[in-house]
């Protein structure tokens, strides 16, 4: 097994191959693992993530891999920041092994297979970004494959893609019990994110109300407003804030992610929003 340690403060498996030696080698000293899947340019969010799954377990992978196959032809594949030698010096103290594979490693030549999860995939980022979920549940489900950890930690800040994981999970009996890490947030309320580093200063600055609104729209709807006037009006605020568009804002079914078709929440609700300021598109979610 080789474990690349020439340039960075954790050790690096690039393999698959090294990656299973590495955890192989934890399992038989009775070690139980984590794993945090990551594309890289970490911030304080990732690294809540690495925390909460040390606070479980004993040893705990890092995945930084930027995965092609979420992405579509014209978003950002391209230009998404790739930090790994950073990410590697913030890493130290938190995690234990830094799994970073080449493309060319996770997808071989003639590879053919696609994870598609029907259902709780289907709405929102589903509409706008219709390759998005199917790239997300091949790489996860291949990163779970390959790590077998006992558990595997995501943000909630992606909360449709959380649903999507645990759905698939679920569906095919991977033995990996799937965590949600809550949303860290900037001063101003802004969800971390490694595409905030986009935004202007002034689209910073109207970035930071995104979360007041969403708030203040979930607050109205908890108090027996109805959801699609409620939603109405927090979209046209976010546009008032110099946001370009509004993909969407909805309170759904925080499990299934389906309306409510009464126009109250009838159960466990999450409202979620997604919005482009400039180059940058936002997404974030709160509890309603």
């Amino acid at each position: 097994m080789t474990i690349d340690k020439t340039s960075h403060a954790l050790p690096v498996a690039r393999t698959v191959a090294d990656l299973r030696a590495a955890i192989a080698d934890w399992r038989r000293q009775g070690l139980r693992v984590g794993l945090v899947p990551t594309m890289g340019a970490l911030h304080a969010g990732h690294l809540s993530l690495v925390d909460l799954a040390k606070s479980k377990v004993d040893r705990v992978v890092v995945s930084i891999f930027v995965n092609p196959t979420q992405f579509a032809p014209n978003e950002d594949f391209g230009a998404y920041p790739r930090t790994e030698a950073a990410d590697a010096e913030k890493l130290v103290g938190h995690g234990d092994l830094i799994f970073a594979p080449a493309a060319e490693e996770m997808y071989r030549p003639g590879f053919s297979t696609t994870v598609s999860v029907a259902g709780v995939s289907a709405p929102l980022e589903g509409q706008f970004r219709p390759t998005h979920f199917a790239g997300v549940a091949t790489v996860v489900s291949k990163l779970l494959l390959q790590a077998l950890p006992d558990i595997a930690c995501f943000g909630e800040k992606d909360w449709q893609q959380l649903a999507v994981i645990r759905r698939m999970v679920e569906d095919l009996d991977i033995p990996v019990e799937i965590v949600g890490g809550a949303i860290l947030r900037e001063a101003d309320g802004l969800a971390m994110s490694s595409r905030n580093v986009y935004l202007s200063e002034s689209e910073r600055k109207a970035a930071g109300q995104l979360n007041v609104i969403l708030r203040e729209t979930a607050a109205k709807v908890a108090a027996g407003a109805i959801i699609p006037e409620a939603t109405r009006d927090g979209a046209d605020r976010i546009r008032a804030l110099g946001f370009d568009h509004v993909d969407y804002l909805e309170v759904r079914d925080a499990a299934t992610l389906e309306i409510f078709p009464s126009g109250h929440p009838t159960g466990p609700a999450r409202i979620l929003v997604a919005a482009k300021i400039g180059r940058t598109r936002l997404i974030d979610n709160m509890p309603v």
